[in-house]
């Protein structure tokens, strides 16, 4: 036991900030987000002998989006396609000027409400390739679609954030 708990912290442990930035953007809610992950560990944990040694973080991610649709009611689904706001995470140096910092924020605040603008499908293939950094296989992997249709989802997201931030 003691072993396969070593073997779980080593191999998947690591990955729990990128769990929880899918989560984040998944759920539009600290709260959610950190219970989804837990939930999401929790099963991790469970049948992580199902674990064969491949890509520890696109397993756990899997994990994580899994879990989402699991507990969100078709209802709740819709309701992801609205606005929320969002306080922008304060990356202020004393090496910037203050007007700088504005423009920051408010273009950090900006694409933050495109991305949140975006439909659920969209929104979570462009986090997973331009936050977390997965290939199309490991995305098409995650998701369970064919990498032709991460790539047109992709293409897709990235048109609608284009329109929306060009407006």
């Amino acid at each position: 036991m003691q072993n396969r708990l070593n073997y779980f912290e080593h191999n998947i442990l690591p990955y729990l900030p990128a769990a929880y930035n899918l989560a984040r953007w998944l759920t539009h809610n600290d709260q959610d987000a950190e219970d989804l992950v837990q939930e999401a560990y929790l099963r991790a944990f469970k049948f992580f002998d199902g674990f064969q040694g491949q890509n520890g973080r696109t397993w756990l991610l899997k994990i994580v989006r899994n879990t989402f649709y699991s507990r969100l009611p078709q209802k709740k689904l819709q309701e992801l396609t609205t606005t929320f706001d969002e306080e922008t995470h304060d990356q202020s140096s004393e090496d910037f000027n203050p007007e700088k910092l504005m423009l920051q924020n408010v273009n950090n605040q900006i694409l933050m409400q495109a991305l949140a603008e975006l439909p659920v499908e969209y929104r979570e293939i462009i986090i997973l390739r331009e936050l977390e950094y997965l290939s199309y296989k490991e995305i098409a992997e995650l998701v369970a679609i064919p990498i032709g249709t991460v790539m047109s989802r992709l293409a897709r997201a990235r048109k609608k954030l284009q329109e929306t931030l060009s407006d």
